[in-house]
């Protein structure tokens, strides 16, 4: 029987600074659901050129609120994208208030954290960049 991956899903606590913090990423809003009945609406996101539905983060956000979040959710391990340039887009998260929990020292790899608390690696797209200031000393913040 065949399977197909179709999204990760997150609990968001606000929906407005989580889709903000995605939009910052690159994502884009693909679709919108809100649900009367179960009070709830799902924010479905994708990189730009992948808005077939393959790579789609959905955001939940309860209505009536989620006492639970935002917790250390990393149980389900983290959403994962390549980036261009991953310096500047270390530098456009952290110029914008978000914290680089594990900077790109090695011009590959960089962790964030969303603000429901969800752990997102950042990967250089093709070869890593050569090493550089200030991100080739700077120390881990927290965890990923």
């Amino acid at each position: 029987m065949p399977i197909r991956y179709l999204h990760t899903m997150v609990r968001v606590k606000d929906l407005n600074a989580s889709i903000a913090f995605y939009k910052l990423l690159g994502l884009k809003e693909r679709r919108r659901t809100e649900n009367e009945g179960g009070r709830f609406t799902l924010v479905f996101l994708c990189p730009p050129d992948q808005d077939d539905g393959t790579a789609d983060v959905e955001l939940t956000y309860n209505w009536d609120g989620d006492d639970g979040l935002p917790s250390d959710g990393r149980h389900f391990g983290h959403l994962a994208y390549t980036v261009e340039n991953i310096y500047d887009m270390c530098q456009l998260l952290m110029v914008s208030g978000v914290t680089i929990n594990r900077p790109p020292r090695d011009g590959h790899m960089a962790f964030v954290r969303s603000p429901d608390n969800i752990s997102i690696e950042l990967l250089q797209q093709g070869d890593a960049l050569p090493k550089a200031e200030p991100w080739a000393s700077m120390e881990n913040t927290g965890h990923w």
